[in-house]
């Protein structure tokens, strides 16, 4: 239950990093309202600081796992958000760069 709890918090909370960070170039009312995307930040830190707790319950205390799980989240949420949201396909340096963010994300979770 907490790996799932800490891929769950994670991955939304990756997402609204993503509307975040990169909204305010894609729509105005973001790019014009940039006080409310700072406030944004205080539930997204409680959603981070959730996702690492899961993850370090999941693994018996270890910190190393959560880092890397979360990293590997980080950029699977960029690599669909930003073909979703701009359009923007994978060339070769980033699919190269994907897969091996995945690659760090299967052995963390399968790597005894």
């Amino acid at each position: 239950m907490n790996l799932f709890l800490g891929f769950l918090y994670g991955f939304v909370a990756q997402t609204l990093t993503f509307i975040q960070l990169q909204g305010p170039m894609k729509w105005d009312l973001l790019k014009n309202n940039k006080n409310w995307l700072v406030l944004l930040g205080l539930p997204i830190s409680w959603l981070f600081m959730n996702s690492v707790k899961n993850f370090v319950l999941a693994f018996e205390g270890l910190i190393w796992p959560s880092r890397l799980i979360g990293f590997s989240i980080g950029i699977t949420v960029f690599t669909i958000m930003s073909q979703w949201m701009f359009s923007e396909g994978l060339n070769l340096k980033t699919a190269i760069c994907l897969l091996l963010g995945l690659t760090i994300l299967a052995i963390q979770l399968f790597w005894k």
